[in-house]
């Protein structure tokens, strides 16, 4: 019975997964889909939202199986074959995590104060300093016009 519990949470999570995605997808800022800001601030809370019940339903599953291995592999009166954590277990775990903060992530995202516009910041061009090896090697007058910039104002 507790592996039909773990698979039906694990085929949850993936179905959880999915949906996650598709709302996450829909509520990004760079797409054309999904109206306003605040309306895609709301489905990318909203995917935030189902991705961290996918990851507990995803950490669910491998807890309940994680915890049935070990009561077993522990039990001396257990006959059968014993199994230990494998490492399907801990990707499960690293993976139900990850989902789980992203999740967060997506959920703080509009933490943003949407009513103040973003500060731009204007390009003024490079500033151009002429160094002192420039001027030694112009000493020289010439019928050219001063050149303001050095080769150090192109990296």
């Amino acid at each position: 019975g507790y592996i039909q519990a773990c698979r039906g949470l694990m085929i949850s999570a993936v179905c959880l997964g999915f949906f996650g995605a598709v709302f996450g997808l829909v509520g990004m800022k760079c797409t054309k889909v999904g109206g306003s800001d605040q309306t895609k601030a709301k489905i990318a809370c909203l995917a935030g939202l189902i991705f961290i019940l996918s990851g507990l339903c995803s950490m669910t599953s491998c807890s309940l199986y994680a915890n049935r291995i070990t009561s077993e592999f522990f039990d001396p009166s257990f006959v059968a074959q014993k199994y230990e954590l494998g490492a399907a277990l801990f990707i499960g775990w690293a993976g139900a995590s990850l989902c789980i903060i992203g999740g967060s992530i997506f959920c703080f995202s509009i933490a943003e104060n949407s009513n103040s516009p973003r500060r731009g910041y204007a390009y003024n061009g490079a500033t151009s300093v002429m160094s002192t090896r420039t001027k030694v090697h112009n000493s020289v007058p010439d019928k050219t016009p001063p050149k303001h910039f050095d080769k150090n104002a192109y990296v």
